[in-house]
């Protein structure tokens, strides 16, 4: 597997989003930049904030969108093609209601699941790049996934949440530098602590 030159966190822009579900990208983004030492600044040409930095040895570039999570597409398309990324040279962080909250996945391909984020990716670019899932649990009928993802997680959620990213940072060197098989097994594998 090749290294990735390319990482986005999918979320929505503006401070009433920003500690919502749909926002679990964008934290998994916001922690890397830390970490690393990456500032973040505004490209409009991607219409997202973006970074470069080295992780793991590897050179890097981090991009949050400040389109909404339905137009996130008009910020990544621009900037892999403009960088000439493949796509398995590209990592989406984003949400998902398919995985309970504490847990996550790292996954090659497959469709968009319903994320609007990736609905707006997949047409221009395919669906062959990698994801880390970010499991926020499922709030049980659909007339109520808009409010559930646009709303905080409870005290509880919120923690095993930030314990399921704190398990992908963990295995941030075989992410970065391709060894994906590795970092799959330990990131699939995760469970919460009882």
């Amino acid at each position: 597997m090749q290294p990735l030159k390319l990482i986005v966190g999918l979320g929505n822009p503006g401070a009433q989003y920003s500690q919502t579900r749909h926002n679990a990208g964008f934290w998994f983004i916001e922690q890397l930049a830390e970490k690393y030492h990456i500032d973040l600044s505004m490209d409009k040409k991607f219409h997202g904030l973006t970074g470069r930095g080295r992780i793991c040895g590897q050179d890097v570039r981090l991009l949050l969108p400040v389109t909404f999570m339905n137009k996130s597409g008009q910020a990544v398309v621009p900037m892999a093609n403009f960088y000439d990324i493949d796509n398995n040279q590209l990592l989406i962080a984003h949400d998902e209601l398919d995985i309970p909250a504490g847990s996550i996945k790292l996954k090659t391909g497959g469709g968009h699941g319903g994320h609007n984020g990736l609905k707006d990716i997949t047409p221009h670019i395919g669906n062959d790049f990698h994801r880390l899932r970010i499991g926020i649990g499922h709030p049980g009928h659909k007339s109520k996934v808009s409010g559930h993802v646009l709303s905080k997680p409870s005290p509880d959620d919120q923690i095993a949440i930030m314990a399921a990213l704190d398990a992908a940072h963990s295995v941030i060197e075989p992410l970065i530098t391709g060894d994906l098989d590795k970092a799959r097994n330990h990131i699939n594998g995760f469970k919460l602590a009882e």
